[in-house]
């Protein structure tokens, strides 16, 4: 995969922001933790069942998804942006593109796993639209009522 080394360092940056301050540095960022979350990235994005997503700046991935859409309450299984650009739209253009392969898929809901501590990002899928749906250890789970998808002729 010759994009799995930037979707890799886009993943490492976005958790050493939220993690930083709440575990050890050597449990986001360790040698060890970063082979781990490589492997298991590139497992996630070779699944079959998974729609994978990149936002790209120029010739840069700046911004990647991995969307699960086979059943009802299907995950978002990553979704991560790079913090060099923040506040620059790129996380909410990427959210509607996985809004629509929900909406291809025809799912009423899907749900995903938010770092509790990571308020900034709790904010931004509540403005996305998602809701908080209970607790799974230092995890909030979000649950999204997809919106439908709206007709070519605006009906």
């Amino acid at each position: 995969m010759t994009d799995l080394d930037a979707i890799c360092d886009v993943h490492a940056r976005a958790r050493a922001t939220y993690y930083e301050g709440h575990l050890p540095a050597e449990a986001y960022s360790g040698p060890e933790e970063l082979e781990r979350q490589r492997v298991g990235t590139r497992r996630a994005i070779a699944e079959r069942d998974h729609t994978v997503l990149c936002a790209i700046r120029g010739d840069h991935v700046v911004g990647f998804a991995v969307v699960g859409a086979r059943f009802e309450g299907d995950k978002l299984v990553h979704f991560h942006i790079d913090p060099e650009v923040w506040r620059t739209g790129t996380g909410t253009a990427l959210h509607q593109a996985c809004v629509g392969v929900w909406q291809d898929a025809k799912l009423g809901t899907a749900r995903l796993e938010v770092f509790a501590p990571n308020a900034r990002a709790r904010a931004f899928y509540v403005r996305q639209g998602w809701a908080e749906d209970g607790r799974e250890g230092d995890h909030v789970t979000m649950l999204l009522r997809v919106p439908a998808q709206s007709s070519p002729s605006g009906d």
